[in-house]
């Protein structure tokens, strides 16, 4: 059975981490095998990572080492769950990927597209997803659902979602472009809806790959 790479992208509240397990539950009933994992972390030294590039400090990284950690985390998931995983025959769910780095420090942070092109094929071997599922949802819905998190989980936000409404507007943008230019590997899901018609929405746009 063939492996296939899905990732999920959009901007902070979009619901990814929802819709991620929600589409391995159906996968695994389908009879596929699953590997979740996400950006920056999915190993023991990604998952430290993460922890550097999202804590608030009085030392934090300016935009190009921001970069740099997220494409060591990306370069050492790939290597050691990614790959093998996809090798053995699994599907693989990552919440987010290379187009992260892309809106994130590329529209967001202003740093060279193409430049940031190289240092992920670089970093990732040039390893590409089979598909990309952008959630997209309108700026009042993101901070609504990162309201409602914060109270349930008692956890304030961390640097990323503390970025301004200027910088998400630059993400949503960038994101948005980001799926214009490679409409063969994106899906956009509109993804303000409840939480199971989002749900469909994303089977519907893979289930061909079945």
């Amino acid at each position: 059975m063939t492996g296939r790479f899905i990732t999920f992208e959009g901007g902070e509240g979009c619901g990814k981490s929802t819709q991620i397990r929600l589409l391995a539950d159906r996968l695994r009933a389908a009879g596929r095998e699953v590997v979740l994992t996400r950006e920056p972390g999915g190993t023991a030294l990604a998952e430290r990572i993460r922890t550097l590039v999202r804590e608030e400090t009085d030392d934090p990284p300016n935009a190009r080492a921001e970069t740099l950690l997220f494409l060591a985390s990306r370069a050492q998931v790939v290597e050691a769950v990614i790959r093998p995983a996809l090798a053995a025959g699994r599907w693989v769910l990552c919440d987010r990927f290379a187009d992260s780095t892309f809106a994130y420090q590329g529209y967001g942070r202003g740093l060279d597209l193409a430049e940031l092109k190289r240092l992920n094929a670089f970093a990732t071997g040039s390893i590409v997803p089979d598909r990309t599922l952008l959630l997209d949802v309108a700026p009042e819905t993101a901070a609504a659902r990162m309201r409602a998190r914060e109270q349930a989980t008692h956890a304030s936000a961390d640097r990323m979602e503390k970025a301004g409404g200027d910088f998400h507007a630059r993400l949503k943008r960038g994101f948005l472009e980001l799926a214009a230019a490679e409409p063969e590997r994106f899906a956009v899901i509109a993804a303000d809806g409840d939480m199971d018609t989002v749900a469909e929405m994303v089977w519907n746009s893979i289930r061909h790959m079945l």
